[in-house]
């Protein structure tokens, strides 16, 4: 179970307050306008941003004591989470050993996750010769050789086109249903949403307000979602 309790998270011009929890390997799109705090709260369970007051938990243990690297957490950003100087191979060694000098069980299992999402046979390519997709199937790659149990997708699709997102998407949440994790997504699309998550976090006028069914707050939406949606 992840918790957020009584956190404030604070900087010039900026305040959000959150105080809920969300059950491991649930499925939630966070949704709302720019600037409202999406990106931060997710920085937030990374361990990128520390809140002004109150502590994230994750089941029942404070995070705020770790580092980034020491939390059970993968996050996957816009910019995704490639180095342009390594391949894709070393990219993803990177997750098990941070100086390469993998075993040739973790190149086994190296390559085992590239033929998972698709790309077999492309560990020797750098970042620049793939395309968009096989960029986030890489970025999905990591996830499931890091197999923490919180995934947080910071739009890591929202430059692809519609088919190849809806793809990713799937790839998501099988790679979810293989790892079991839970997964938090920030997005712009309720389509996504509607298409990805069972529950969803709306942030707005400084709110994150606590997760909903999606449907039926598409259906009937409160009115700071109706204002972002237009």
């Amino acid at each position: 179970m992840l918790r957020f309790d009584q956190v404030v998270l604070a900087q010039e011009g900026f305040r959000l307050t959150v105080d809920w929890e969300l059950p491991a390997g649930a499925r939630v799109a966070v949704i709302g306008p720019s600037g409202a705090g999406k990106s931060t709260l997710l920085a937030t369970v990374a361990g990128f941003f520390a809140p002004q007051s109150g502590r994230v938990l994750w089941r029942g243990s404070d995070l705020g004591p770790l580092a980034p690297g020491a939390r059970p957490v993968t996050i996957l950003f816009q910019d995704q989470n490639l180095f342009p100087h390594l391949t894709l191979a070393q990219n993803l060694g990177l997750g098990l050993r941070p100086d390469l000098r993998l075993s040739a069980a973790q190149r086994a299992q190296v390559e085992a996750v590239l033929e998972r999402v698709g790309l077999g046979g492309m560990g020797g390519r750098k970042p620049a010769q793939l395309s968009g997709g096989q960029i986030g199937r890489a970025s999905l790659a990591q996830a499931l050789l890091r197999a923490r149990p919180v995934l947080l997708l910071d739009e890591p699709f929202a430059a692809l086109g519609p088919a190849l997102k809806a793809e990713m998407l799937a790839l998501v949440a099988e790679v979810a249903d293989e790892t079991g994790a839970l997964v938090m997504m920030v997005t712009h699309d309720p389509a996504d949403a509607k298409a990805f998550a069972a529950l969803t976090v709306l942030v707005a006028d400084g709110v994150a307000h606590a997760p909903a069914p999606t449907d039926p707050l598409f259906a009937n939406p409160p009115p700071a979602l109706q204002a972002y949606l237009g």
